[in-house]
Parts: C-alpha cells; sequence; structure tokens
C-alpha cells in the first residue's frame, strides 16, 4: 500500500512511502475503538465530586417532635433527608473512573480508526519538517498548504519537536502529538491526520507487536 509523500508546501515530492496492511488496511472492529475511547473519557474524569450523607451534617441530635400524636410522621433528627438541609440519600463519593484494557484490544482500536481514516481519504504523509523559532503564522502557512485551514488536523511527530508544537499550541482546531502520545480519541476526533514521515516507521512497529 503506497501513499504519496508531500512537502510543507503541499505539493508531490515524487516519493511514496509504504503503509503496512496489518495497520492500515484491517477491517475495523468498532467495538475495540468504542471501548478504548470510553477508557480515554473516564481517565479525563476527576472524580472528586462529594455530597454530604446525614452522618456528615452538622446539627442537633435532638429529636425535633414527639413521636405521637402531631398527625405526621415520625421524626427523629433533623439531618434526616426528608427535611430541607439533611443529608442527601446514596450521594455521590470520591471514585476512581479509569478502568484497564489488554494492549492488545487498544492496539487493535488504533490500527482500526487508522484504516478506516485511510479508506476515507483523511490520512497524508508530509516530510520532516521544523521552525527556527516558534511561529504561529509560519504554521498557518502550513496548513494553508495543505489544504487543511479549516479542518481539524492532527499531526504526529517521530519525536518532539518544541519548536513544532508551540508554533499549534494557539491554533485552535490543530493538536501536534508525538508517537508515544498517540489515542484513538484525538485520531477519532481530527478530520484530517497528518503523519510526519519519520513518524510512520514508530507507529507501524508499535501497532504490530
Amino acid at each position: 500500500m503506497e501513499v504519496v509523500v508531500l512537502n510543507i508546501k503541499g505539493q508531490e515530492t515524487g516519493r511514496t512511502v509504504s503503509l503496512d496492511e496489518a495497520v492500515f488496511g484491517i477491517e475495523p472492529s468498532t467495538h475495540s475503538v468504542y471501548l478504548e475511547v470510553k477508557q480515554y473519557l473516564a481517565a479525563q474524569r476527576q472524580g472528586t465530586h462529594k455530597a454530604k450523607e446525614r452522618a456528615e451534617i452538622a446539627g442537633s441530635t435532638r429529636k425535633i417532635k414527639k413521636q405521637k400524636g402531631t398527625g405526621t410522621a415520625r421524626a427523629g433528627s433533623i439531618k434526616s433527608p426528608v427535611f430541607r438541609g439533611g443529608g442527601r440519600v446514596f450521594g455521590p463519593r470520591p471514585r476512581n473512573y479509569s478502568f484497564k484494557l489488554n494492549k492488545a484490544q487498544k492496539r487493535l482500536a488504533k490500527r482500526s480508526v487508522l484504516s478506516q481514516k485511510l479508506a476515507e481519504n483523511e490520512i497524508k504523509v508530509v516530510e520532516n519538517f521544523s521552525f527556527e523559532a516558534p511561529r504561529t503564522k509560519e504554521f498557518k502557512t502550513v496548513l494553508t498548504d495543505l489544504g487543511l485551514e479549516n479542518k481539524k488536523s492532527l499531526f504526529v511527530l517521530g519525536e518532539s519537536n518544541n519548536n513544532v508544537y508551540l508554533s499549534s499550541r494557539n491554533l485552535q482546531k490543530v493538536k501536534v502529538v508525538t508517537t508515544e502520545e498517540l489515542n484513538v480519541f484525538d485520531l477519532i476526533n481530527a478530520s484530517q491526520i497528518v503523519f510526519l514521515e519519520g513518524s510512520l516507521a514508530t507507529v507501524q512497529e508499535n501497532l504490530t507487536k
């Protein structure tokens, strides 16, 4: 499976790269993708929610009215959930929402999304590039030349590049990650995925282990 390599001007370089069909040409597993996205979103939750139950409410412990003769229900504490200001029944408690997924399942989810994106023509391969200094204007020029100016774009770098990352940070529809940071949620969220040429070997190696 051959894909044309572009330069940052959006022009063909005359070179192609070979994509592994085991990564970019499989039948997508929608359930694996669902589980991976669910795990990613669950891990983002802080889980610090808390409501006070009746034992934690500050208030008097005296019996608020006599047991019989009032014509209403029995009541023993102002902290009861049936009264305003009382404790909450089965309220939320701090908890960890994260859960474990097997590595094989996670790799299958990434391969599934990449295969789907390639089938829909939403993957580009661009030769490696960098900037001498962080400049958002230069990154916007790259987006325009690649036809990505108004599209959600995910740039995948082979290794960390601070100048490229800082140049993209103020652009709302652009995200720059390394191969180690690549996740299914970002892949799905992007309408165009741009692999720098140097990142492909690492991505394919990681997903075929």
